[in-house]
C-alpha cells in the first residue's frame, strides 16, 4: 500500500488523507490511489473507478489528479472560498492547508478530507463588505430554494465528519418538505438554472442530469461553497411562509 491508516494524524508528514475517522500518511515517492479497489478503498460501490483519484508528488508539489473516465469531484479550500470541478483527465496542485474533495457514485455521495502540514499558500479570511454581504462566490437564492437545498443535503450534513450519504430522490426531498413532487422539480429547475448561469458546471446538458446526477451535483456545490451548513437544518422543521 502507498498510504498507512494510522489512529491520529502523523505531524511530521507533508500530506495525509482522512476518511470516516481513519487517516493515512503519504509518502512522496509514491502515487496514493483513491477508489472501490485502490489503496483508500472508499466504498463496495460498482459505479465507483477502481481507481478514480490519484495523490502524487511531482516538480515539488502535490498534485491530486482524476484518472477515472466517467465521475468528476468538486474540490475546495478548507474555508469554501476557492472551489475547482475535477474532470476525468484532469488535475490540479495541492496548495491549501485543508482540501475536502467530494464525489458521487451512483445514488451515493463521498467526502474525504486532505491535510497538508506544508502548505505553498497561505490562506486569508473572506472579506465582507459594509452590508455584511460576503462578496467572495455569492448566489442569492428565496427561502424556498434554500430549503429545497438543505433538504437534498441532509444527509450528507447530519453525519459526522467525511464519510458516505446517499442522496434523497426528489420524491423523499419533497415529502420531507411537504410539498408536491412537481412543486419540487420546478424548483429543483429554479436552482439548477441559477447556478447554471453564474457558470456552476454539471447541473445541465443531458437527460441525466435530470435524474440522480443533477441532485448531486448540486449538494457536492451547496456543500463546498457552504450554501448548506448543519447550523441551517433547523430550518427544515419551521413553518414555512407561503408563497
Amino acid at each position: 500500500m502507498t498510504g498507512i491508516a494510522v489512529v491520529e494524524p502523523a505531524p511530521e508528514s507533508a500530506l495525509s488523507v482522512e476518511y470516516c475517522g481513519e487517516w493515512y500518511r503519504l509518502e512522496p515517492q509514491r502515487v496514493f490511489a483513491i477508489g472501490r479497489d485502490a489503496d483508500l478503498d472508499v466504498d463496495d460501490n460498482p459505479f465507483l473507478h477502481r481507481r478514480f483519484l490519484e495523490i502524487s508528488r511531482q516538480d515539488g508539489l502535490w498534485w491530486l489528479s482524476n484518472v477515472g473516465s466517467r465521475l468528476a469531484a468538486t474540490v475546495t479550500d478548507g474555508g469554501g472560498r476557492v472551489q475547482a470541478w475535477l474532470a476525468p483527465g484532469a488535475r490540479l496542485p495541492i496548495v491549501f492547508g485543508r482540501l475536502n474533495v467530494i464525489f458521487t457514485a451512483g445514488p451515493t455521495t463521498y467526502e474525504f478530507t486532505v491535510h497538508s502540514s506544508e502548505p505553498p499558500f497561505a490562506e486569508n479570511s473572506a472579506v465582507d463588505s459594509a452590508e455584511g454581504i460576503t462578496t467572495i462566490g455569492t448566489v442569492s437564492f428565496t427561502p424556498s430554494q434554500k430549503l429545497l437545498i438543505l433538504a437534498l443535503a441532509e444527509p450528507m450534513l447530519l453525519r459526522e465528519g467525511t464519510g458516505m450519504s446517499d442522496i434523497p430522490t426528489s420524491v423523499n426531498a419533497a415529502k420531507r418538505l411537504g410539498w408536491a413532487t412537481t412543486r419540487f422539480n420546478r424548483k429543483l429547475d429554479n436552482v439548477c438554472d441559477k447556478l447554471d448561469r453564474v457558470g456552476v458546471q454539471g447541473l445541465r446538458g443531458g437527460v441525466r442530469s435530470y435524474a440522480t446526477n443533477r441532485r448531486a451535483r448540486l449538494v457536492e456545490y451547496a456543500l463546498a461553497a457552504r450554501i448548506a451548513t448543519r447550523f441551517d437544518l433547523p430550518l427544515l422543521d419551521q413553518p414555512q411562509e407561503p408563497e
